[in-house]
């Protein structure tokens, strides 16, 4: 089930901007200090570097992602999620809007 809203979350109004405007996302801290943003890419292709492990849930929207190391593209699409690993990539590819959770851990 896709995470329609989040709950006691303190959100930073400023957003977090990359990618030339691609990727834009607001950080979410909740009462018990874990950490989340929540944001949309737009079409595009993107690499992103990880440091902690990620989990990216899809809340509208689809993607098609890779991870490091891999060849093959998986896709992700509304209720789905997928993991990255600490300290590692992944690439995105988004023909629409693609709006997500991260979980950091």
């Amino acid at each position: 089930m896709t995470s329609a809203k989040i709950d006691g979350a303190s959100i930073a109004t400023q957003a977090n901007v990359y990618f030339d405007g691609k990727c834009v996302s607001h950080s979410v801290t909740l009462a018990d200090g874990t950490k989340k943003s929540v944001g949309v890419i737009l079409p595009s292709q993107l690499t992103f570097n990880t440091g902690a492990p990620e989990i990216m849930e899809c809340v509208a929207g689809s993607c098609e992602y890779k991870l490091a190391g891999e060849s093959q593209w998986h896709t992700s699409g509304p209720g789905e999620k997928f993991s990255i690993g600490a300290n590692t990539s992944f690439d995105i590819r988004v023909a629409q809007a693609y709006h997500y959770i991260c979980h950091f851990g």
